[in-house]
């Protein structure tokens, strides 16, 4: 297996990878989902319930000790929880989907409502109790390796599976033209409600996968803290990647590449001795930036530079 700081990164990287995949087809119709965190804790929650349902039970069998500390122990198979998992984020993803293309709520507002919900609706879900995972299978997920992290090979899979779906199909340039112009969309012939309720479905299936991920690297269900925050990595790796918050061309790699930077500089901030409190500043300085380097004033005066470097003999 390989090792290393640079493989580390990448691996802390995945989670946000994941995201990142999801919400650059949100961000491209003109949206934006701040849920994902929330969504995260929601399928960490379903998964370690479906695998060790007694902890909620008010009659506990004999041999509870013996069964809940066995690595090859689950209720349900391996692959009913991911199945089930994901179909819970799935519908999320579609609830979010539902109130932006159909009920006409503004993106921000209709995904803050489950960014705040989702969270109780985690803890709902394990009644307040962090649940422990023993299970040896599943916690291959977020820590297994062949010969890199396994974690790794689910990102590469939803970014082939993205890249198809938008750049082999007709979906991508329907993604794109909802986020430049979604009336004229409209008038065009596409059904621009579908297409936004395909990216926020599309995106809350990358949020479900991701809580698999971070919940297998942790082995227990912490609805309070799983994916806190990390909505906004996500949302900055897109920007990173070149993806206008106001919609329209996307590029899936540029945001894979942006969620690296973040780990790096989160991992190297780190390295500094810079406290976790004082990340988040760190990360604002990013921020502002980014959105610098993408204002149009900066855009004007690079192409005065170039045309007087130009303009010289």
């Amino acid at each position: 297996n390989l090792y290393g700081s640079l493989i580390d990164i990448f691996r802390n990287a995945s989670t946000v990878m994941l995201l990142a995949i999801g919400m650059t087809l949100v961000i491209a119709t003109g949206g934006i989902d701040l849920s994902v965190g929330s969504i995260m804790a929601i399928a960490a929650s379903v998964a370690a319930l479906l695998m060790n349902p007694y902890v909620l039970g008010t009659e506990l069998p004999p041999n509870l000790l013996k069964l809940m500390t066995d690595p090859h122990f689950t209720y349900q198979p391996l692959w009913v929880v991911i199945l089930v998992t994901l179909i819970v984020a799935i519908i999320c993803g579609l609830w979010n989907g539902l109130l932006v293309a159909y009920i006409r709520i503004q993106p921000m507002v209709a995904t803050l409502i489950l960014m705040i919900a989702g969270r109780g609706i985690a803890q709902l879900i394990t009644n307040g109790v962090r649940i422990q995972i023993f299970y040896e299978p599943y916690a291959f997920i977020g820590q297994g390796w062949i010969i890199l992290p396994f974690s790794l090979y689910l990102v590469a899979f939803m970014y082939v599976i993205a890249w198809l779906l938008t750049r082999r199909t007709a979906i991508g340039l329907f993604i794109e033209s909802v986020g430049i112009n979604f009336r004229s969309s409209f008038f065009s012939g596409i059904h621009e409600k579908k297409v936004k309720l395909l990216a926020y479905a599309f995106c809350g299936f990358c949020a479900g996968l991701a809580g698999l991920v971070a919940s297998s690297n942790i082995k227990t269900s912490d609805a309070f803290n799983l994916g806190r925050d990390i909505e906004l990595d996500a949302i900055l790796a897109v920007v990173i990647g070149g993806t206008l918050m106001s919609g329209g061309r996307f590029s899936l790699l540029a945001s894979l590449i942006g969620a690296v930077v973040i780990q790096a500089i989160t991992t190297s901030m780190y390295a500094f001795g810079v406290p976790a409190f004082a990340l988040q500043a760190i990360k604002s300085v990013v921020v502002i930036a980014v959105i610098l380097l993408y204002s149009e004033q900066a855009q004007v005066l690079v192409r005065k530079f170039s045309a007087q470097k130009e303009a010289q003999p």
